[in-house]
């Protein structure tokens, strides 16, 4: 189309997700036409800050040098090939560069494109592998309430909210919820660690009812990323790991949000303390199943994948005649350029000491948000590595939120996009929590731009 005239044809065919498509009559699309580093560009030249980078993906920003260059010199050989019955290069070397950085014993790889698909693969491989091995009874799932694991249909069964999953709920074999181990609303005085302890009561009751029929449980560790960026203490992996050990089922850990050095280490997982095994020996802390995405291609492709152990592989593994091969398959499973996108990011990550600057972005991040924690509608300000986030209350004494109807939220990401005419910065906020999920590559200039914003937007969204 000519110059601009794609704009005023923005919402003519295309269905926008997370959208309510009659919102836009009243607030319109923001139009990008380019990006770097941290930066988007509108298409009238205005910049905007991306300190979600853009739903979480984005770890390096924008159009990094070295992923850009790998993807140019990749389109020169080969853009895509299936993979069943054929292979490639990129996919053998990030699978060996994957299996390197992941917990222990986490031997196989399995691609996907979305998240939500790596979390259908975990499911389904889980439930196969019970049939496989002779225990076809073992096909339900646990999770905890206000968990978030994708939107195709497997996935949306294991999701907590509503909002997501009630329309769809006659489609679902409804799996058994436990009350998360969130510690926003633990009691006053009550450590994290102490809170997450006591919840965990809740799950071990439901495996010494279910665990005859329950093929796995699956949690996002730490973070409850889509339920409001609500988060817990390691100790109730450990529990978990000990207690899906003991009751022989498989533990899935979701970590396509904060995977990749989001939670100040590599995986959320690396913060759990070793783990009592069968033979009460400490070991590692390590799932049967984990599922990336997100940060996996530093944001620029899409690519997922399932990591799993040779036990769960060899139950797969046998003659054709037998009827035991894991026949799911995608058509741009394991991409060529998204595979070379994966590698790019894991060679920026071998570059630098990533974890110890996200250790300096999280603190200046949180000296930065200290006027909210005494804020009048702030009920919490809670953080996991460069994951920060801010929640507002009506009444932050008892937790009270607004109702929907105010849409306070909207007002947040109003004020801080189009507030001042110069410049923007992207705050999306989920329900009433304000976040930050900034790239890594975030200067101090542009932190105190993001925390100054915040403090604004929240001021004036809480206005009565």
């Amino acid at each position: 189309m000519p110059n601009n005239d794609w704009i005023a044809h923005a919402a003519d065919h295309v269905w926008y997700p997370a959208t309510q498509m009659k919102v836009l009559e009243t607030e319109p699309l923001v139009p990008i036409a380019s990006a770097q580093g941290a930066w988007l560009h509108g298409a009238d030249g205005k910049p905007y800050l991306d300190a979600i980078g853009s739903w979480w993906t984005s770890v390096f920003g924008h159009r990094h040098p070295h992923v850009v260059a790998r993807l140019k010199a990749q389109l020169d050989r080969l853009d895509h090939v299936m993979m069943a019955g054929f292979t490639h290069e990129p996919a053998v070397a990030l699978a060996e560069k994957l299996c390197a950085i992941v917990p222990p014993g986490l031997t196989r790889v399995f691609y996907a494109e979305i998240g939500a698909a790596a979390v259908e693969i975990a499911l389904k491989m889980s439930a196969h592998y019970w049939v496989n091995t002779g225990h076809p009874k073992k096909s339900r799932f646990i999770t905890i309430e206000n968990g978030y694991h994708g939107e195709t249909l497997g996935a949306l069964a294991v999701c907590g909210q509503g909002w997501y999953r009630d329309a769809y709920a006659p489609l679902f074999r409804e799996p058994i919820f436990v009350p998360s181990p969130d510690c926003y609303n633990r009691p006053a005085g009550m450590s994290w660690e102490d809170y997450s302890r006591s919840q965990f009561r809740h799950m071990e009751a439901a495996l010494d009812a279910h665990a005859d029929e329950v093929a796995a449980v699956i949690v996002e560790p730490l973070v409850q990323g889509a339920g409001g960026l609500r988060m817990y203490h390691p100790v109730y992996l450990k529990l978990l790991r000990e207690a899906c050990t003991r009751h022989n089922v498989h533990l899935i850990l979701d970590e396509i949000a904060v995977g990749f050095g989001r939670t100040g280490r590599m995986f959320a997982s690396d913060w759990v303390a070793p783990c009592a095994a069968h033979d009460d020996s400490q070991q590692p802390f390590a799932p049967d199943f984990m599922c990336l995405s997100k940060g996996l291609t530093a944001g620029v492709l899409p690519l997922s994948c399932v990591m799993t152990t040779d036990a769960v592989y060899g139950a797969f593994y046998a003659d054709p005649a037998a009827g035991k091969g894991f026949l799911h398959s995608h058509t741009f499973t394991g991409n060529p350029l998204a595979c070379v996108a994966g590698l790019a990011a894991l060679e920026i990550f071998e570059q630098e000491d990533w974890m110890a600057r996200n250790r300096r972005t999280a603190q200046r991040m949180w000296e930065g948000v200290a006027p909210l924690r005494s804020h009048p509608h702030v009920s919490e300000v809670r953080q996991q590595g460069t994951i920060l986030a801010i929640e507002m209350a009506k009444d932050p004494k008892t937790h009270t939120p607004y109702p929907a109807s105010e849409r306070r939220s909207a007002r947040v990401y109003h004020h801080a996009m189009h507030g001042d005419p110069d410049l923007g910065v992207l705050l999306r906020p989920i329900c009433d929590v304000v976040y930050f999920m900034p790239p890594y590559i975030v200067d101090d200039a542009e932190i105190d731009l993001m925390c100054r914003t915040a403090i604004a937007a929240i001021d004036y969204a809480t206005r009565d």
